[in-house]
């Protein structure tokens, strides 16, 4: 089902892009926020009567209060073997993780990167993930095999919009407003209306186009008939899910994303070191020169690229950082770094985005083509992004992973 108007659409996700420039400023140190079921946040110590075996318990209940439920197979106990070793052959287009201890986060995130501290030591057993990011030709052997129809394919259901703008909103928007459509760089916005010291300012470089689908990247005019090894675009977290559930897979973790994407560095910037451009040479699909207003194209590549284009990380993985955003499987807090397990963390319980708090919200990593070193610098490997979970764009797609465990339950 469908939830989120194409007007909506546009004001969440630009308003994730507005939030990669200008961060929030309302966390104290030391305390977690704690969410509520109605979504308020109130402080939660963290930390406090650890001493104590009674402590310790008092932290173990807001601990499960906090995180999201880990699937069977998958341990959240500190002391339990690491796997390291793959318990099976490899699944078709997937390499080995294998499972360790490593520092996730920004040791010193500016001002607006603090959702990426504090940095803190996570363990997460081994697992399998794709190469590269899913492809338009393996989205489609999905669709054909199931039918399936994605959000931005469908008509907006009235009913459901109502809870997130109110009855009064919805019905002053006229028909065409529901029809099926997503979101695409607008690239004959006026440059003298940017205004960067505007934190609105990027509401300017996007449109919503209708007819613009995973078939239809740029519009009903475009396809994807010679792009058939280029990454799957204009897909909701919910579009992801449900091919994961086909491939007998599942998104990744936000900890294991960064796990992989680090490839075996210790506190590195990106996946293959520290300097963006090592020798001089492009390695990532990014944005090259002022963003919006000029993209030399020095990497080769306008949008996104063929997956393989550049060269994998240590452990064998392709675009972990550049070409298009990625879903996660997590849900989005600044603050879960505060909080999170230290063993296979999957996530908050619950979203809380300050820009958007009624608008639930999945986490995006990776960066993409948009991203440059005048704007989001989403393409390290600490960098987090948030999306509207019904909400898909032409520069977001996803991998999948398959946890040790999950093998071991099918062998």
């Amino acid at each position: 089902m469908r939830l989120t108007l194409p007007i909506a659409l546009v004001c969440s996700a630009l308003a994730a892009l507005v939030a990669a420039v200008v961060a929030p400023s309302d966390k104290a140190p030391g305390v977690a926020p704690r969410a509520s079921d109605s979504g308020d946040l109130r402080p939660l110590p963290v930390g406090r009567g650890a001493d104590t075996q009674a402590g310790q318990d008092v932290e173990a209940r807001r601990r499960d209060d906090l995180e999201a439920p880990r699937p069977g197979g998958t341990t959240a106990d500190p002391a339990a073997t690491v796997i390291t070793t793959p318990p099976a052959d490899a699944p078709p287009g997937m390499v080995w993780i294998p499972g360790g201890t490593f520092r996730m986060g920004n040791p010193q995130p500016a001002s607006n990167q603090l959702d990426e501290g504090p940095m803190h030591l996570v363990t997460v057993d081994g697992f399998w993930m794709d190469a590269t990011e899913v492809t338009n030709l393996q989205f489609q052997e999905f669709v054909e095999a199931t039918g399936y129809i994605t959000v931005a394919e469908k008509q907006v259901d009235r009913d459901e919009l109502k809870k997130q703008m109110g009855e009064g909103a919805v019905a002053s928007l006229p028909a065409e407003a529901f029809d099926p459509s997503s979101i695409c760089f607008n690239s004959s916005f006026d440059p003298g209306t940017i205004d960067k010291s505007d934190p609105r300012w990027p509401y300017s470089v996007w449109k919503v186009v209708k007819g613009a689908d995973w078939k239809h990247p740029e519009g009903p005019e475009t396809s994807i008939d010679d792009r058939l090894d280029y990454p799957v675009v204009h897909v909701s977290w919910d579009d992801a899910v449900a091919y994961c559930v086909w491939a007998g897979k599942r998104l990744p973790t936000e900890a294991e994303w960064e796990y992989a994407a680090r490839g075996g560095l210790e506190d590195s910037t990106y996946p293959w070191g520290d300097e963006r451009e090592p020798q001089g040479e492009h390695v990532s699909n990014i944005w090259q020169g002022d963003f919006p207003f000029e993209n030399t194209l020095d990497d080769g590549h306008k949008t996104a690229s063929p997956v393989k284009s550049f060269p994998p990380n240590a452990y064998g993985l392709y675009d972990m950082s550049g070409n298009v955003w990625e879903w996660c499987h997590d849900w989005y807090r600044p603050d879960y770094y505060e909080f999170a397990s230290r063993r296979n963390p999957f996530g908050p319980a619950r979203s809380f985005d300050p820009m958007e708090p009624t608008i639930p919200k999945r986490v995006q990593r990776g960066g993409s083509f948009m991203c440059s070193d005048s704007y989001c610098i989403g393409y390290r490997v600490s960098s987090r992004m948030k999306g509207d979970l019904q909400t898909g764009t032409f520069h977001c797609g996803f991998r999948c992973v398959v946890a040790a465990g999950d093998a071991l339950s099918r062998n």
